[in-house]
């Protein structure tokens, strides 16, 4: 197990818990409930704006979500049993703490944020951050938590006394931005979609996912808090997260558990938008159509579905997937849900970490079957994607929580913060065209993009 803590053993200093309702963030002034994506977005802005400059944690979607900053307790594991030792870990952790949570929803009472990479032997392994401060929001509910160590429950904390240094600050710009090649230029990329397709009419596998990064850099260095609003803003069904250093809006979720229910929304199939409604309404119509596309999304629900199968007692998987409509491009997306089984032998039901360990990797982030299409990326893609595509999200004590597939998201280098790694992929099947899915990956940088611009 290999595994790394920056904090002392949880039995010597106990994590001690506090969760208190919040009224005044439950719904921001002048505000009903949200109908609007302006309502969505102003909500998200009311939650990320709590956030420091400094390593800020963040999970939002639609104004409701968790927002959190500073670190009780951090986490670092690698290999092929990352998830597990990080679970084993947080386990540690929660056998020793002390608790009171008034409030009892999903992200209330402990929790911890996660990011993981996407291949067993990337160095960039996986991180478990327990924050000391988080704030949440949910169907009209707000509340604070305030985690700490080697103390006791004292006062019901209050938002004022832990609110992070830049609190309400307004994000600084990162100035312009100029671009460079990744790993493999993007002249080059597809050979690499090429390489991915001969593999496939030879048998090797039905399907590949193949990603490529682009280098940013930017004037100043780059401010979160400037990149989540932003995504937030524009991408209002998208969840918005930053852990870690990886940021990003992905239209993708690996897994919620919530009370014995299970989703993940799966995502496979894309096509530009061109920005008039018209073009846009045919080109869905296209897409909903398209033979290769639909082979491409198949896989991916299917993969999703066989993964969840030993842990589901029921489980629907539809039989159509619909049409997803962001800004920039359209996507066919399916809902697989699930009820879980009550174990026999009265052990809990799986974790959403375990059940995204399970799931990942997913065919819309690798192919089919896995472990060959695993091996064809590492073999033709040509470089590490860190912790893109992989699981990041959040859970709490009884192990519900939110994980989703790192997409749309780039990563800030910790030794020079000016510096964002973008990454976008595509899937592969014997009918793709090359410059077709290099164009399908420029798409898909887009959102990047556009969040460090200052338009």
């Amino acid at each position: 197990m290999s595994i790394t803590s920056s904090a002392p053993s949880a039995p010597s200093l106990p994590l001690v818990v506090r969760t208190v309702p919040l009224d005044d963030l439950a719904q921001p002034p002048g505000l009903g409930a949200p109908s609007a994506a302006g309502d969505l977005a102003d909500r998200a802005a009311d939650l990320l704006a709590l956030l420091p400059t400094q390593a800020p944690l963040a999970w939002v979607r639609r104004g409701d979500g968790l927002v959190a900053w500073g670190e009780a307790m951090r986490v670092e594991v690698h290999g092929p049993d990352r998830f597990a030792d990080a679970e084993r870990a947080w386990h540690q952790v929660l056998a020793h703490a002390v608790v009171r949570d008034e409030v009892r929803l999903p992200g209330t009472g402990p929790v911890a944020f996660g990011s993981f990479a996407f291949d067993d032997d990337s160095p960039a392994g996986g991180v478990v951050v327990v924050p000391q401060v988080v704030v949440g929001r949910r169907d009209g509910r707000a509340w604070l938590t305030t985690l700490t160590t080697g103390g006791h429950l004292g006062a019901a904390p209050r938002l004022a006394d832990v609110a992070a240094d830049g609190a309400g600050e307004q994000p600084r710009s990162p100035g312009a931005v100029t671009y460079a090649e990744g790993a493999v230029p993007a002249q080059q990329w597809p050979d690499v979609v090429s390489a991915g397709v001969a593999a496939i009419r030879a048998g090797e596998v039905d399907k590949v996912v193949l990603a490529r990064d682009v280098e940013a850099t930017a004037e100043e260095p780059v401010d979160v808090r400037w990149l989540l609003q932003r995504l937030a803003r524009r991408y209002t069904s998208c969840w918005t997260f930053s852990v870690d250093g990886m940021v990003g809006a992905t239209p993708e979720l690996l897994v919620r558990s919530d009370q014995g229910l299970v989703t993940s929304r799966v995502l496979a199939g894309t096509i530009r938008r061109t920005g008039d409604d018209a073009a846009d309404m045919a080109r869905a119509a296209i897409l909903a159509h398209s033979s290769k596309d639909l082979e491409e999304h198949e896989y991916a629900v299917a993969s999703v579905a066989r993964a969840l199968a030993p842990f589901c007692s029921s489980s629907n998987v539809p039989d159509v997937p619909f049409v997803l409509s962001l800004p920039n491009v359209l996507h066919l997306a399916s809902d697989v849900t699930g009820v879980l089984a009550t174990p026999t032998d009265g052990r809990p039901h799986p974790s959403s970490l375990a059940l995204a360990a399970a799931l990942h990797p997913t065919a819309a982030v690798c192919g089919t079957p896995t472990q060959a299409a695993g091996a064809l990326i590492r073999r033709i893609e040509g470089m590490d994607r860190g912790r893109y595509a992989g699981p990041v999200g959040w859970f709490g004590a009884d192990g519900d929580g939110e994980w989703g597939i790192a997409l749309r998201s780039g990563r800030v280098d910790p030794d020079d913060p000016r510096r964002v790694r973008l990454f976008a992929g595509c899937g592969v099947v014997a009918a793709s065209d090359p410059a077709a899915e290099l164009a399908e990956s420029e798409a898909k940088l887009v959102p990047m993009r556009w969040a460090l611009g200052s338009d």
